[in-house]
């Protein structure tokens, strides 16, 4: 059973990485979550270490060993709760797991259903599953401190925030406000991708108020 590689990271792909250990290659898959959390250990021709999850998948006409890598042990433990959910397994995760693990845990806690049908390939039957197995499980992961880096390298909404927060300055927001007002959308709403959506959405929760 392999539990932990490193090696330098020669090539970088969506839900995959290839690690040079000694001559030999090894491609490891890396939930999104995780590959974002990897910050500058991630450049090409860098060492990385990361503690791994070793499985089998069998097939009527064959079989093969799959590695998934993560950053510490906390990450792989939420996995390992994640799998348990029925229908979802080891390649599954690893292309649902694309927000960072705190907000997804969070989401769980709350029942956030739209939330998690977001996620790629959870419909909602499966999410509904997923908050019926681990809802009340998943508390200490919701405390993890990755959600800042995570969901702007995710979903590549820095971007889009710089561009949003000049249109809020320019309307004589102060720089804390806007910033304050920018997280909250985005919290609600994960899934914008563009600034008119995420300006559209803070208006939104204003109007409320």
């Amino acid at each position: 059973m392999i539990c932990r590689i490193s090696g330098k990271l020669v090539e970088k792909r969506e839900d995959s990485i290839v690690l040079d250990v000694n001559g030999i290659c090894y491609e490891v898959l890396v939930p999104g979550a995780v590959m974002q959390c990897m910050g500058s250990a991630a450049q090409l021709n860098g060492t990385v270490s990361l503690i791994t999850f070793h499985y089998f998948q069998l097939e009527p006409s064959k079989g093969f060993q799959c590695l998934i890598g993560f950053m510490n042990e906390i990450e792989k433990e939420f996995f390992e709760k994640f799998i348990t959910v029925s229908g979802i397994g080891p390649k599954a995760a690893v292309r649902a797991l694309k927000m960072p693990i705190s907000m997804i845990a969070r989401a769980i806690d709350m029942a956030d259903v739209p939330f998690l049908k977001s996620l790629p390939g959870i419909g909602e039957q499966r999410a509904r599953e997923i908050v019926a197995k681990l809802q009340g499980k998943v508390g200490k992961f919701g405390l993890m401190q990755d959600t800042r880096t995570g969901a702007e390298a995710f979903t590549g909404k820095h971007d889009i925030q710089e561009e949003a927060m000049g249109v809020l300055s320019q309307l004589q927001y102060k720089k804390n406000e806007a910033k304050s007002m920018l997280d909250e959308a985005l919290t609600r709403n994960p899934g914008i991708e563009t600034a008119e959506d995420l300006l559209n959405e803070v208006y939104k929760q204003k109007s409320k108020k």
